[in-house]
């Protein structure tokens, strides 16, 4: 067989071993190491096997992953997310809807130092599918809003995919976090519109609420949502001002995270010592990732199945905008099936050559990349997001959080073609970082 045949194959059989539910690090480093064998014999898979963990895991750069994941983790034990929610519903909590809006909001913040779908999703679970039960207010809502939030933590900076983004691409790590900003914005005011669309339109979705904070307590709130602000202003806010790299940017917020939570005496020594296992844990997973995810890349250049897939789609007489079309729609598709980790690592050495060939823009692509991957979150049969929300709230019916995501999914896609029409929105920011 020829070493593009091979290619092939492989990526068959790696999406095969995904769906069933063979742990992502293990299949990659399994068909890397066969499809290699295959092609150039085991000395040389076996020197690869032997090289590839260590060059992998001593990178410099890969130390902003872990301190990223520990600053989210240390705030997270601190239990901030219940006094953020209060903090943002007594400013939109008085609206029809607010408590859904105030829920988009929490997760916004939330997700700007968890940098995590799964923590977003299930803290804001927590706090808010409870409040809004009591409020009478539709589980097909309150659902849809915390699966709608919770996709912002891949977004908004710091997000783990993005920066897996940029260390398999070789994009600057600080731009695309910055990146994200905007979009991130534009996806929380989109989701806030389609809540007041909704409500409007059929008002036993969200009863109206008769009290309102004053401004007095409105501004008294503030000081739950300042930890959140300061760290991310100071840690995202030096990567654009240039005063720090991502990695020092990283162990600033973490080491803020820290004296933050002994400071505000929220954080004991076992919460603590939970906060680095979890962290430990996370970190030990995605660099077993990043490590099958090299030896993988490394098999697919030895099968040359990109260059020849490169020149075959440089020589359709199409668009690119149709290819970049043709490309979302079959992020989408598998999106549906492979979670969203799993497929940055599967398709980026297949999809990333096509679209520097195109001519389109490393850093826009990210973005949009990881907004088509997030609406498989939303969507039958994986929908991880939705079973997260499931687990909290076993009550209420799988098919309706599927069915009140529906709206959500609307407003992503959405989003995804303003930035495709307007790519400056995500392309501003970080050509003017120092």
């Amino acid at each position: 067989m020829s070493p593009e045949i091979i290619g092939f194959i492989s990526i068959i059989a790696l999406i095969v071993l995904l769906l069933l539910k063979v742990p992502v690090g293990i299949s990659l480093l399994f068909v890397g190491l066969t499809g290699t064998t295959l092609i150039r014999g085991w000395d040389v898979a076996f020197a690869q096997l032997g090289r590839t963990p260590f060059d992998t895991a001593s990178s410099y750069s890969l130390s902003v992953i872990p301190l990223f994941i520990l600053m989210g983790m240390i705030l997270s034990y601190t239990g901030l997310g219940k006094d953020l929610y209060k903090a943002v519903d007594s400013w939109v909590g008085h609206l029809r809807g607010g408590l859904a809006m105030a829920t988009i909001g929490t997760a916004a913040i939330f997700s700007s130092i968890s940098g995590s779908l799964n923590a977003t999703t299930a803290t804001v679970s927590k706090i808010s599918l409870p409040e809004m039960e009591k409020f009478k207010y539709q589980p097909s809502l309150s659902t849809a809003c915390v699966a709608a939030g919770g996709t912002l933590g891949i977004l908004i900076p710091p997000s783990v995919i993005l920066i897996l983004y940029g260390i398999q691409t070789r994009e600057a790590i600080g731009a695309l976090l910055i990146a994200g900003i905007i979009p991130g914005v534009i996806q929380v005011i989109i989701f806030m519109i389609i809540i007041a669309i909704l409500v409007q339109r059929n008002s036993t979705l969200a009863p109206a609420r008769s009290e309102q904070a004053t401004i007095r307590e409105k501004l008294l709130t503030l000081k739950n949502v300042w930890p959140f602000l300061g760290l991310f202003l100071i840690s995202i806010g030096g990567i654009y001002l240039g005063v720090f790299t991502p990695t020092e940017a990283a162990g600033v917020g973490a080491m803020g995270a820290i004296i933050f939570a002994f400071l505000s005496r929220r954080l004991d020594w076992n919460k603590l010592k939970q906060s680095f296992n979890e962290s430990l844990r996370l970190t030990a997973y995605i660099f077993l990732i990043l490590i099958g995810a090299t030896l993988f890349s490394q098999f697919l250049t030895i099968s040359r199945l990109p260059v020849k897939l490169t020149s075959f789609v440089s020589g359709l007489e199409l668009n690119a905008y149709v290819i970049l079309i043709l490309i979302l729609i079959v992020l989408f598709i598998l999106g549906c099936f492979i979670e969203g980790l799993s497929l940055i690592v599967l398709t980026l050495p297949i999809i990333y050559p096509i679209i520097m060939e195109l001519g389109f823009d490393g850093v826009w692509f990210g973005i949009i990349m990881v907004m088509a991957i997030n609406i498989g979150s939303l969507t039958p049969p994986l929908g991880i997001s939705i079973f997260v929300i499931k687990g909290v709230a076993t009550n209420i019916p799988v098919q309706t959080i599927f069915r009140g995501a529906v709206p959500m999914i609307i407003g992503m896609i959405i989003c995804i073609v303003l930035l495709i029409v307007f790519p400056q929105i995500v392309t501003i920011l970080p050509s003017l970082m120092k």
